[in-house]
């Protein structure tokens, strides 16, 4: 049975919608924490509505913070926990997905995804089993899980854009080449990277800029 996420929203400046950004935030935070790069991005995507769910957990010890699934080193749930909470919040996910696009009329490819850490590690795990290609991921400061799965379960290839902080000390920075080396071996042609220089576990102005010019490109701006 999926859990209906509930989410924060900021409509297109111009009053037009043509384009939809999905924020998908990190470990122990909420939709919040990311929706407020909507007023910087919609500048220069004014036709385009920002959406920002919370995970389906609340985090016991963590006010108004929630996560997708458990993660182990952090809060001791075992593998199997993690992979449970994972495949739940996988389909909790896919069903925000369809009736967001059902409800604002959109097709996937005026879809992009934009993760930070552990909501970066939902859409590398999401978007390459739905059946039709969202427009891209914008994949911040996380990693592709169970990569050795990734060439057989694939169904759709969307662009991808990594960006990490070479500072990072929560997801490692090599979370980055490994993901592209995976997603290549999967079949993928759009695999793009950008490193942060002297980021930690964040978005930098540079990193931002990167991502707003892969998502205007890939929206067919």
């Amino acid at each position: 049975m999926t859990r209906v996420l509930h989410a924060g929203r900021v409509e297109p400046q111009s009053g037009e919608l043509r384009s939809i950004v999905v924020f998908l935030h990190g470990y122990g935070a909420n939709g919040a924490d990311l929706l407020g790069l909507a007023e910087p991005l919609g500048e220069h995507l004014p036709d385009t509505l920002f959406v920002a769910p919370d995970a389906p957990e609340a985090i016991p010890g963590y006010p108004g913070g929630y996560q997708w699934f458990p993660i182990p080193w952090i809060d001791g749930s075992s593998e199997e926990e993690a992979e449970r909470g994972l495949n739940a919040a996988a389909e909790d996910l896919n069903a925000f997905l369809d009736a967001l696009m059902v409800d604002e009329d959109v097709l996937p490819e005026q879809v992009v995804l934009f993760g930070f850490s552990q909501g970066t590690m939902m859409s590398l795990h999401v978007a390459p089993r739905r059946e039709d290609p969202v427009a891209g991921i914008v994949a911040f400061s996380g990693r592709l899980l169970n990569p050795e799965l990734l060439a057989d379960e694939v169904v759709s290839r969307p662009p991808v854009l990594l960006i990490h902080g070479d500072q990072d000390d929560v997801v490692p920075p090599q979370s980055l080449p490994q993901a592209a080396g995976a997603l290549q071996e999967a079949g993928w042609k759009d695999v793009f990277a950008h490193v942060m220089k002297g980021t930690a576990h964040g978005i930098a102005p540079d990193g931002l800029s990167v991502a707003l010019a892969f998502m205007r490109d890939k929206l067919g701006l």
